[in-house]
């Protein structure tokens, strides 16, 4: 039970994180916009975590952990995009989220297999 809410506060603790880059990030169109997605696509999977914690079938439950694991991949582009173009001035923030997402996206794929196997 216990590891469940470590993960929970892991996911709630990268939002916040998103939160705290985004707003930080270089004020242009591009800044903007990808800042907009970067926001809506980082802090989704916490809150799908939540909702998947009260999944009304295991089938229910693996197709909400797909989508925290689906919003976490592309947070990751998102966060490579703007390194790459240079839209945040700090890049160890971004590539510490980077590895935190990385970290994220393997842990919700073994989470996922798992999940799936049992329903054998």
């Amino acid at each position: 039970m216990e590891r469940k809410f470590d993960l929970e506060d892991r996911l709630i603790d990268f939002a916040s994180e998103i939160i705290s880059f985004t707003d930080t990030m270089v004020s242009s169109k591009a800044g903007n916009h990808m800042s907009s997605q970067l926001l809506r696509s980082g802090t989704s999977p916490a809150l799908n975590y939540g909702e998947a914690q009260s999944g009304e079938s295991r089938r229910d439950f693996i197709h909400k952990l797909k989508i925290v694991l689906k919003e976490l991949r592309e947070s990751r582009v998102a966060l490579k995009i703007i390194a790459k173009s240079s839209l945040h001035h700090d890049l160890a923030f971004v590539k510490r989220l980077i590895n935190e997402c990385n970290q994220l996206i393997s842990i919700f794929v073994k989470s996922i297999d798992t999940a799936g196997k049992k329903n054998l």
